[in-house]
């Protein structure tokens, strides 16, 4: 998670320190060429941010980024491929470990939801493969379609085993997703909630529901007692023998 206060200190501390091997110092550089973006086009939108605001943020000169990206393009298409590659990494580790359908999805979207109130998983949320060239576009589509893929794999299993209602694996996988990805949307890293209980609310809302008892309540409070059925008898037994 990153906050507002890393955020500040990202402003005024340049990466551009000598750390390790040559090889080790560009990659460290490109990531943070790669965050920053990120953050500034979850900020101000892609269109509205510009390399020179990148560049600017991270005290370097404009011409410097050229030596770690070649364009804006290839900057989103990496912060949106690095998100995808850790959901789906994530989600095939879980699968890997075994476990209940049931287990797993929740580790899945626990899973989901971490991803996207990071930088670049918000990024995915916020901005997309909307504004790249349909190349690109296409690549970031096979992903997220391998991620959907998996969702519905793990929803059917679920039915099989009874720990689900049955229902249509695929537009249950889009009702999880497009919920859990909203919260890349509105999620603040200074809010009151951190990831991980926003993952678990949101989780146990969209398995178990928000009327299950309060309409366990309403049967119980119309469903009439044994002893309003006995008082209920005996009052027409009463009127019987009255008429009689």
């Amino acid at each position: 998670m990153v906050t507002s206060s890393l955020r500040a200190a990202a402003a005024h501390a340049s990466p551009w320190e000598p750390v390790g091997t040559r090889a080790q110092q560009r990659e460290v550089k490109r990531n943070a060429v790669l965050q920053t973006a990120a953050q500034l086009f979850n900020e101000r939108g892609f269109h509205a941010t510009s390399l020179d605001d990148i560049a600017e943020r991270l005290n370097v000169s404009k011409p410097t980024l050229y030596y770690y990206v070649e364009s804006k393009d290839q900057i989103l298409l990496e912060c949106v491929r690095t998100a995808l590659d850790l959901m789906n990494d994530g989600i095939e580790a879980v699968r890997a470990a075994g476990g209940s359908a049931i287990a797993q999805l929740r580790a899945c979207m626990r899973i989901y939801t971490g991803v996207v109130t990071q930088d670049f998983g918000m990024c995915v949320i916020r901005i997309g493969e909307d504004p790249l060239p349909e190349p690109l576009k296409t690549e970031l589509r096979q992903l997220k379609a391998g991620i959907d893929m998996q969702f519905r794999r793990l929803i059917a299993d679920g039915v099989a085993e009874g720990s689900l209602a049955p229902c249509d694996p695929k537009m249950a996988a889009f009702m999880i997703a497009g919920a859990l990805s909203w919260v890349g949307r509105w999620y603040r890293g200074d809010g009151h909630l951190t990831p991980e209980e926003i993952a678990d609310q949101g989780i146990d809302l969209l398995l178990n529901g928000v009327l299950q008892r309060r309409v366990a309540a309403r049967k119980r409070a119309v469903a009439p007692t044994a002893t309003a059925v006995k008082a209920s008898k005996a009052t027409k037994t009463s009127r019987t023998k009255g008429k009689a």
